[in-house]
């Protein structure tokens, strides 16, 4: 019998674990990784570092390169043209590659939004090996000063890569502080105070009108919404990030991604999509979320390998493999379910967490905010519902660590304010010998309590 083909276009976290969950299940499926960025899997996460020093691009492949060829996973270099729903997509070079079931794991470009001069040369963004080989180039050829645009995470890593290598850089945000849309004002604060340490400039309620060019057709300076002119021969595209919707067809539905349901089904039969470029339909059919972050395409892939097989297993009659000691369960056809919200993130030295959700701008009377008075240490609590019945459904924590499994169980278990308070001990992990501020948290939040008591009678 012929084995059944799984094409994966995108070699990132997603479809990496698709294959690597499929192969667990299943000898006999065909697996081909079509990519143009790279001929390995590298950590996305560790681009900065290579830039930094303290890795080399090698360091970042989570896989030794024998571990493709023995598990049969067929790599393909190469920029996928045209899709053809009948079975098979067509490649720049020619080459045809058919498939039996195929994944688009093709995930995320930097946001351009039409900017003149942002494809001058000196003007990128900061996600893919090639952007990083690009940003390579231009500081050996010399940067003065760079500007970013965007607030977001990869701003900051850029921000904290050029600082290493000793070049000045601006961010310009268009929000009343850094990154508005996630971050509450005081969380913020202590973010800002971060950056200005570290002696880059940071332009609030800012945004880009136009980039300037030499005469050689590099940037060499940016014009602001105020008017302002400021001198920069580099420029980070840093505004975000957007599905990569390069693989298309007339029958393959997207909006901001590809539009697919609980199971990452497209519009397509036996076409799947998957992390940064997949966006979920709601019960109603209309657009949903995107999920952009490194660890649920991580979860994407799993849960999507999981469902595949129990696809490819209910077609073909495959048996599971029995010659691995890492035994799998029979492959569940289920609802992919993300979970408890959470991330994390650096801020130069800064450390963040979050857990569940915490709005920018939390309910006064249901949110509780402590601060360190002297340091960067800073913990929030949000919740829904009021006195007995409230229960708490977010954290968010800068420069104290705190365990991701507690803060979770506290949100699934519904738990109290008072009750997390009472044991925010059990959620730290930070190193011996530094600061544990529970003691203080607990005082700033009782004293919080009879104030809201006395206002209330």
């Amino acid at each position: 019998m012929k084995e059944p083909v799984l094409v994966i276009i995108g070699n990132g976290i997603t479809g990496i674990t698709v294959a690597r969950t499929i192969r667990k299940q299943f000898k006999e499926v065909r697996i081909r990784i079509i990519s143009d960025e790279t001929d390995y899997f590298f950590s996305r996460p560790a681009l900065m570092y290579i830039y930094m020093g303290h890795m080399e691009a090698k360091q970042t492949e989570p896989y030794e390169r024998r571990f493709y060829d023995e598990n049969r996973l067929e790599r393909i270099r190469g920029r996928v043209e045209s899709l053809e729903p009948a079975g098979f997509v067509q490649l720049a070079s020619g080459q045809r590659v058919d498939f039996d079931y195929l994944v688009l794991a093709t995930g995320s470009l930097p946001n351009r939004f039409g900017w003149p001069g942002e494809n001058l040369n000196g003007v990128q963004g900061l996600y893919s090996m090639q952007d990083l080989q690009n940003l390579e180039q231009w500081t050996e050829r010399g940067i003065d000063h760079a500007v970013i645009i965007g607030g977001g995470l990869i701003g900051i890593e850029l921000a904290e890569m050029l600082h290493t290598r000793g070049i000045p850089s601006t961010f310009l945000v268009r929000e009343t502080h850094y990154w508005g849309n996630i971050l509450p004002a005081e969380e913020s604060s202590l973010v800002h105070e971060e950056i200005e340490e570290h002696h880059v400039g940071l332009k609030l309620r800012t945004e880009l009108k136009s980039i300037e060019g030499d005469s050689a057709g590099r940037a060499s300076a940016v014009i602001t919404s105020e008017g302002e002119t400021i001198q920069a021969n580099f420029v980070g595209l840093t505004a975000g990030v957007s599905p990569n919707l390069s693989v298309s067809h007339p029958s393959l539905e997207t909006a901001r991604g590809y539009l697919v349901d609980d199971r990452f089904r497209t519009s397509v039969d036996r076409v799947f999509a998957a992390g940064d470029c997949a966006q979920f339909r709601m019960q109603d059919g209309s657009p949903g979320p995107l999920e952009q972050l490194w660890y649920t395409g991580k979860m994407h892939g799993e849960a999507l390998g999981k469902i595949l097989g129990h696809r490819i297993q209910k077609d073909h009659g495959l048996a599971l493999r029995s010659d691995i000691d890492d035994n799998q369960p029979a492959p569940e056809d289920v609802s992919y379910d993300r979970g408890i919200w959470f991330n994390s993130a650096k801020f130069f030295n800064l450390e963040y967490q979050t857990y569940g959700f915490v709005p920018a701008s939390p309910e006064p009377d249901r949110t509780f905010y402590w601060q360190h008075p002297e340091k960067r240490l800073c913990f929030r609590m949000v919740w829904e519902g009021e006195g007995s019945s409230a229960a708490v459904t977010g954290f968010n924590v800068l420069g104290i660590r705190y365990r991701q499994e507690v803060c979770q169980r506290w949100i699934r278990e519904k738990r109290s304010p008072d009750y997390v308070i009472d044991n925010l001990k059990e959620a730290n992990f930070d190193p011996e010998f530094f600061e544990r501020p529970e003691k203080k948290i607990s005082k700033a939040f009782k004293i919080r309590r009879k104030s809201v008591a006395v206002t209330a009678d």
